[in-house]
C-alpha cells in the first residue's frame, strides 16, 4: 500500500489523501482549501478518476461534515460512490437549502462506530471521535499487513471527550503510518490547554446573566456541542434560546433527541425566521419547511419584549431584522467560533465593525475544535505508530521536537506504507 497527500502537508484545510494498493484507490477526504475563493474557481486535485471516470477508484471516505474536508466533492464525477457518517449526510442535506455553493450528497456506504467496510482491498474501521464538526471519524484503513491510521480532525475538551479517552485506552494496534492533525500547534502553548466546553458553559452563564438586553452569539449552527453549552447556560439564567431555520434544521439532522431542537420536550427554544430568510425559503420553494416550527415561532413584534429573557443564534445579517424590532437595546455579541473569521475582510470583522457603529459590546468566548498539543502527545504515544506524518497543520517542523518517528511529507508526493 502507498499513498499520497494531495493537500494538507503544510496547510490546514483542503484536507485531501488518495491510498493505492493492487491497483485499486481511494480518497480520505476532499475538502475546499480555506483560502479558497469559491468552489467554481478551486480546482481539483490531480487525482485521476475525479473528472473522468476511472474504475480504478473506488470511493471518497469523508472524515466529517466540514467543508475544508468535504467542500470540492461536489465537483466530482457524481458516479463515485461517498462514504460517510449518516448524521453527516443529513447534516449536509440540511444545510444544502440554506448555504452557498452546497449540495446534498448521498451516500453508498455509512461510517459507523468500530463497524469496518470493504472497499476493494481496503478495510476501513471508523472511531467516532470528539470534534466541533458533529459524527466525526478517525478510521483505521488497513490491506493485507499494511495498517494506516488517519486522526482526521478531533479533540479532548469537548462534550464527547470520552471518545477520545476511549480511543487512548484502546488505540488501533500495529498501525504501520499515522497521519495526524496538527491545527493546534502554534496556537497554544506546549503544556496549556483549551478551555472545556463546560469552562465555556460557566463563562456564558456569566456573561448573560451581566446582559440587559439580547444576548446575540455569533457560532456554527453545525458546531453541535457548542449550541448545547449555549441551551445550558440560556436554561441556567432563565433564558429561553432563538434560532433560525438552518440552525433548526441541522439540530433535528442530527437524528438525536438529546439535542435541543423544535420538537416536544425543548419548551425552552423558540424559532425566528428572518426577512431574508424567508425570501430565501420562498425563492427556493421550500416554505412549507417552517410549517415543522408550528408552537415554536416567535415573530417580529415579540422580540423587543422577549430580548431581557431570551438568548438568540446570531449571524451579522440578522442585525437588521433587531433593529427593525427596536430588540437592540443592551444587547451584547458573543463571537463563538475561530478568531481567524475576525481578520480583515472576514465577516467576523464586519460584525465587529457593526456592533462599534451600534455601541454595541462585543467579545469573544470560544474554545477549539482540535486537540491541544498536550492531548496530541497522548494520542500519538497510544497509537505508537512506526512512522507519523504531520497533516492539517501549518506547524509540521515541530512534530518532531513533540512526537516520536515522525516524517515530514510533501503534498503530491507518493510514500510507502
Amino acid at each position: 500500500m502507498r499513498l499520497r497527500i494531495h493537500r494538507g502537508t503544510r496547510e490546514i484545510g483542503g484536507t485531501c489523501i488518495e491510498l493505492e494498493t493492487m491497483g485499486a484507490r481511494i480518497l480520505l477526504d476532499l475538502g475546499l482549501p480555506l483560502n479558497a475563493k469559491d468552489l467554481a474557481s478551486t480546482p481539483l486535485p490531480d487525482v485521476e478518476g475525479l473528472s473522468a471516470p476511472s474504475a480504478s477508484l473506488l470511493g471518497i471516505v469523508l472524515s466529517h461534515g466540514h467543508r475544508d474536508h468535504w467542500g470540492l466533492v461536489p465537483k466530482v464525477n457524481p458516479a463515485i460512490p461517498l462514504v460517510m457518517g449518516e448524521a453527516t449526510e443529513r447534516i449536509i442535506r440540511a444545510a444544502a437549502d440554506f448555504v452557498p455553493d452546497a449540495v446534498a450528497l448521498k451516500a453508498s456506504h455509512q461510517l459507523e462506530h468500530r463497524k469496518p467496510i470493504q472497499l476493494g482491498p481496503f478495510t476501513i474501521t471508523p472511531r467516532l471521535v470528539d470534534h466541533s464538526g458533529f459524527d466525526a471519524y478517525a478510521m483505521e484503513i488497513s490491506s493485507g499487513s499494511k495498517r494506516v491510521f488517519y486522526s482526521g480532525d478531533l479533540r479532548a475538551h469537548g462534550r464527547k471527550r470520552k471518545l477520545f479517552d476511549a480511543l487512548i485506552s484502546d488505540p488501533p494496534r500495529d498501525i504501520d503510518l499515522m497521519l495526524m492533525e496538527g491545527s493546534s500547534l502554534g496556537r497554544l502553548a506546549d503544556d496549556a490547554t483549551f478551555p472545556s466546553e463546560e469552562n465555556l458553559e460557566e463563562a456564558f452563564v456569566t456573561r448573560f446573566e451581566q446582559t440587559e438586553g439580547f444576548a446575540l452569539v455569533a457560532c456554527s449552527a453545525q458546531n453541535i456541542d457548542r449550541v448545547v453549552t449555549i441551551y445550558r447556560a440560556a436554561k441556567r439564567t432563565g433564558r429561553g434560546l432563538i434560532i433560525d431555520a438552518y440552525a433548526a434544521e441541522v439540530l433535528k439532522a442530527t437524528g438525536h433527541e438529546s439535542i435541543p431542537q423544535p420538537a416536544p420536550g425543548w419548551p425552552n427554544l423558540a424559532v425566528y425566521i428572518p426577512q431574508r430568510q424567508r425570501v430565501q425559503l420562498k425563492t427556493k420553494g421550500i416554505s412549507a419547511l417552517v410549517d415543522g416550527y408550528r408552537g415554536f415561532r416567535i415573530w417580529p413584534g415579540q422580540l423587543a419584549g422577549s430580548a431581557p429573557r431570551s438568548v438568540m443564534l446570531f449571524r451579522g445579517w440578522m442585525m437588521s431584522d433587531l433593529a427593525q424590532a427596536n430588540a437592540l437595546t443592551g444587547a451584547r455579541v458573543f463571537w463563538s467560533q475561530w478568531d481567524g473569521y475576525l481578520a480583515d475582510g472576514q465577516t467576523g470583522a464586519a460584525l465587529k465593525a457593526d456592533c462599534e457603529r451600534r455601541g454595541i459590546a462585543f467579545e469573544t468566548i470560544h474554545t477549539s475544535g482540535h486537540a491541544g498539543p498536550s492531548d496530541l502527545k497522548r494520542l500519538a504515544a497510544a497509537v505508537a505508530a512506526k512512522r507519523l506524518i504531520p497533516i492539517h497543520t501549518f506547524e509540521r517542523l515541530r512534530f518532531p521536537d513533540l512526537f516520536s518517528n515522525v516524517e515530514l511529507a510533501n503534498d503530491g508526493e507518493w510514500i510507502d506504507v
